[in-house]
């Protein structure tokens, strides 16, 4: 009996050194307790009331009148670059409709305000055709009035940065969109050259949209007609967001 008591006893040990040496191994965390200290970071609802107000404020700017088109196609453009579009999908479909059908019965359409429209927003219009062609001279060159907007170009080379592996006239329009827009990026010191910069060494598609919303607000809020009222949205729910997300990490963590 003696014997089988001793023997067990004896399991138990070596079990226990050897529990204790299989985790002797495991080193701390080397971020230790960083995480835990986001527990308490609680969303305001000062904050959520303001939100909501500068959203509906963002809304009536959506629908109000302007004489151009291309105008409200910008402020879309604006609220998509800064990761805030999520809030306002419905509302802008609904005005890309409007805006299209407008363009569809016009009986004159200037061509560079043509190309402006679509390419500005050439991940919304997903069901629309885009007419090359129409940029292109009698000589089969694409128009040089197409360099007289930048930010279109810069439109049109992110589009052509959607391209697919065959050989196709966006091939053609990424030389033309590249060779016109480096030179910009090195000579100017302006916002809209520092977004050129950044686009042609990764385009938007290719980033994350809350990283590339980031970069884009010190780029936004350096132009002088910038929106106040969608740059401090798009901060607070940036601010917002990030609250959030280290709320769920810090729960993750323990």
């Amino acid at each position: 009996m003696s014997l089988q008591v001793s023997a067990l006893l004896t399991s138990i040990t070596v079990a226990k050194q050897d529990t204790n040496r299989r985790s002797a191994n495991f080193h701390p965390s080397i971020w230790g307790d960083h995480f835990l200290s986001y527990a308490c970071n609680s969303v305001e609802s000062d904050d959520t009331k303001t939100l909501q107000e500068l959203k509906d404020e963002i809304k009536k700017m959506l629908f109000s009148k302007v004489n151009r088109p291309i105008d409200k196609l910008g402020l879309i453009d604006e609220i998509q670059l800064l990761g805030v579009s999520y809030h306002f999908e419905t509302e802008i479909d609904e005005l890309l409709d409007q805006i299209y059908q407008l363009h569809q019965d016009s009986d004159s359409k200037d061509d560079n305000d043509t190309y402006i429209s679509i390419l500005l927003n050439f991940d919304y219009l997903d069901n629309m055709v885009i007419e090359f062609p129409v940029f292109r001279d009698s000589n089969g060159n694409f128009k040089a009035s197409l360099m007289e907007d930048i930010q279109g170009l810069l439109s049109f080379y992110e589009t052509t940065n959607l391209r697919g592996t065959e050989k196709t006239i966006l091939d053609e329009a990424l030389v033309f969109t590249t060779t016109h827009l480096e030179p910009i990026a090195t000579e100017l010191s302006t916002p809209l050259a520092a977004q050129v910069k950044h686009v042609l060494n990764q385009p938007l598609y290719r980033g994350l949209t809350r990283l590339e919303a980031r970069h884009y607000m010190t780029i936004y809020q350096e132009e002088s007609s910038h929106d106040q009222v969608l740059l401090t949205f798009a901060k607070l729910d940036y601010n917002i967001l990030q609250k959030l997300h280290q709320k769920e990490l810090s729960g993750i963590f323990k």
